[in-house]
């Protein structure tokens, strides 16, 4: 039992290590954490809506993110959603992740809302080749690994990577999504409680 415990702590704190290690890579662009919150602040300044989309694993974090940017008191809605509302001025945002590089879902629904004239923040792991960042009028920078760069041909084909495929990125925007969310209740000056108060009793 104690071998079990020791060997599932071993790989929670490598798994949480290569997470963070995706914070810690020098880059030439604004980090990702900044860009979010400078956008999402400025769209609730404006009293603006936002929107997110994404596919697959990343669309599970983002609809994560949604949830908690609801909680904060804002206008939060999820691509697809039959109850969301139309996205119409520079004031809404959407907000999209595109790990690889590009989705042609991700991309048409990215087109759709610079068409309505709103502002597009597009994360990605690749921003100088993706479909999706030309899209954008602004960029989140995630430099992990997606499914674009996930085959090593330098590594022997029975090894089993930790975080395999787009594990590392998807994770990594969770972490980045919960520090978001911090910092954005200091910027709001949303409290503890009033974010709390906003939790559905329907459960």
């Amino acid at each position: 039992m104690a071998s079990s415990a020791t060997s599932m702590t071993t790989l929670a704190s490598e798994m949480c290590s290569q997470i963070s290690s995706v914070f810690s890579r020098t880059s030439s662009r604004p980090p990702v954490l900044d860009v979010m919150v400078d956008e999402i602040a400025t769209t609730a300044t404006a009293k603006g809506r936002i929107f997110v989309h994404g596919v697959g694993r990343e669309g599970l974090m983002l609809k994560a993110l949604c949830m908690r940017l609801a909680h904060l008191g804002l206008s939060a809605h999820c691509v697809g959603d039959v109850n969301a509302p139309p996205i119409s001025s520079s004031s809404d945002l959407l907000l999209a992740s595109a790990g690889p590089g590009g989705f042609s879902t991700v991309d048409a629904i990215c087109g759709v809302a610079r068409s309505n004239g709103a502002r597009v923040l597009v994360l990605t792991a690749q921003p100088d080749s993706g479909s999706a960042a030309k899209l954008a009028t602004a960029i989140g920078y995630i430099p992990a690994q997606t499914m674009a760069d996930d085959e090593d041909p330098a590594q022997p084909e029975e090894s089993r990577p930790l975080l395999p495929m787009g594990s590392l990125y998807e994770g990594a925007m969770f972490v980045l999504f919960e520090m978001v969310v911090f910092r954005l209740g200091e910027v709001l000056g949303e409290s503890p409680a009033a974010v709390r108060s906003r939790h559905t009793n329907l459960e």
